[in-house]
């Protein structure tokens, strides 16, 4: 029994084969896609969604060729982004990621299109796809031929099976913005207060459900599932207890998510998304996260370039971590330099930026600034994962961490484990979205009876 899971990531595609029966990986592959384009405004961040296809088509036919047929596809991809399609099913736009910053445009004097819709209608934020769609549909950049929205994993699954007609989750509806989770639909009579067309909405399916059988080479007949939220999926593929781990995941952005069977209602920071089943997720983001640690690399690699230094790119992150390290060990972690990460605004404050603190004569040093980085990348996730300690009235039993930005640097994992005050599980899966929606995909498919009974199955290093 074989499970297929394809995770169309916002620079890279993976595609994994796994047993189902063991949870043993059978074989992966993960490609840098490239399907960044020029948008037709500055704000715009935008793919390719054809390139996006064409790279996943000949990866997954490439991987079921070498392995194996499977006997079940799951999907999983980035969250927010919207994209429109013809009546044939066809891509009629780019892809408009999460990236996107249309939302931060004026609409009226000083409000712009995001701080409107979180006003007239909640639930909204720079980049969410129902921000990006108010901005298009004001701008009247929706084409003619347009007529429904999806997501892009959602998109290629379609395009899987030969479907015409979208059909996305609540997991991934929820993630374009106002929306209401008890529910389950769209608000859309205040959207079109305001002018949003609701008709572009796609149908939305209570659960994760088999959408069609593929007819790609070498697939043909395997059942393709509705698409998972990355975060879901990352989730579901990295905790062996839903409702007990806390997860932080740390890629290009970073996230904390805690498990919960209750509806809560959340502000600020901290948002509820729903999962599988009657399970949701609760979810605070950070937008730069490993970002800022990557910022930091290319910070030290320009001063040595002033030098007239060549440096080999792996060696300069050892580098900066054993200096990170031996800082810590000399003077303790408290001497680091205190760094706010937030230096690509936050999803209630665009336009908040990050902020260094603490730097003395002792303390300046490249050692203290990056185990500052990594002590703030941390603390902001620890910080949102307090305030939902508070609102559920409970803690995690569990920490795991996922994301190459995590599972790539040995001291990030010491800090984690000292700030959270629990030992720190790194999946040995490294794809754990993939791994999510390839064992989710066997649920849906009817091949295994429930999802706890294959998250046993996963494995930590």
């Amino acid at each position: 029994m074989r499970a297929m899971g394809i995770d169309i990531g916002t620079t890279t595609i993976s595609v994994i084969l796994v047993d189902g029966q063991s949870g043993e990986l059978l074989g992966s592959r993960t490609v840098s896609h490239q399907a960044f384009i020029q948008g037709e405004h500055f704000c715009n961040r935008v793919q390719d969604p054809e390139k996006l296809y064409e790279v996943t088509r000949k990866v997954v036919v490439e991987l079921a060729a070498e392995i194996g047929k499977p006997d079940s596809i799951g999907f999983t991809g980035q969250m927010h982004g919207i994209l429109y399609v013809d009546r044939e099913g066809r891509a009629a736009t780019p892809l408009y990621t999460w990236q996107d910053e249309s939302g931060n445009e004026k609409f009226s004097g000083d409000k712009t299109y995001e701080h409107i819709l979180r006003e007239k209608v909640g639930a909204a934020a720079t980049g969410y796809g129902m921000t990006t769609h108010f901005f298009l549909c004001h701008k009247k950049k929706i084409p003619e031929k347009a007529c429904c929205m999806t997501t892009i994993s959602d998109y290629i699954a379609m395009r899987f099976c030969n479907r015409i007609k979208p059909i996305i989750a609540r997991d991934m509806a929820a993630s374009w913005g106002c929306f209401d989770l008890e529910k389950g639909k769209f608000l859309k009579e205040k959207l079109e207060m305001i002018g949003i067309r609701t008709d572009y909405i796609p149908e939305i399916c209570e659960e994760h459900e088999i959408i069609g059988m593929a007819v790609e080479e070498g697939l043909e007949g395997v059942p393709v599932m509705a698409s998972l939220g990355d975060n879901q999926a990352s989730f579901i593929g990295s905790v062996q207890n839903i409702r007990d781990t806390v997860v932080i995941n740390i890629g290009t952005g970073s996230q904390v998510s805690f498990g919960t069977n209750m509806h809560y209602r959340t502000e600020g920071s901290i948002e509820l998304r729903p999962c599988i089943k009657d399970s949701y997720l609760l979810v605070g983001a950070g937008l730069c996260g490993g970002r800022a640690y990557a910022m930091l690399e290319q910070f030290y690699r320009q001063i040595a370039a002033m030098e007239g230094e060549n440096i080999v790119h792996a060696s300069l992150y050892e580098s900066m971590e054993k200096q990170a390290r031996e800082f810590v060990k000399t003077n303790g972690i408290d001497e680091a330099w205190d760094i706010r990460t937030t230096f690509s605004g936050t999803r209630t404050n665009p336009g908040e930026r990050g902020s260094i603190t603490s730097v003395g004569v002792k303390n300046f040093t490249p050692g203290a600034m990056t185990a500052g980085m990594i002590k703030g990348i941390l603390e902001e996730l620890y910080d949102m994962y307090q305030g939902m300690c508070q609102m559920t009235g409970k803690k995690a039993t569990c920490l795991v961490g996922a994301g190459n930005g995590i599972r790539k640097n040995r001291f990030m994992q010491e800090m984690a484990e000292t700030i959270f005050g629990m030992k720190l599980n790194i999946p040995k899966c490294h794809e754990e979205a993939a791994l999510g929606a390839a064992f989710y995909s066997l649920v849906s498919s009817g091949k295994v009876d429930s999802l706890e009974e294959i998250q046993k199955k996963i494995q930590y290093i």
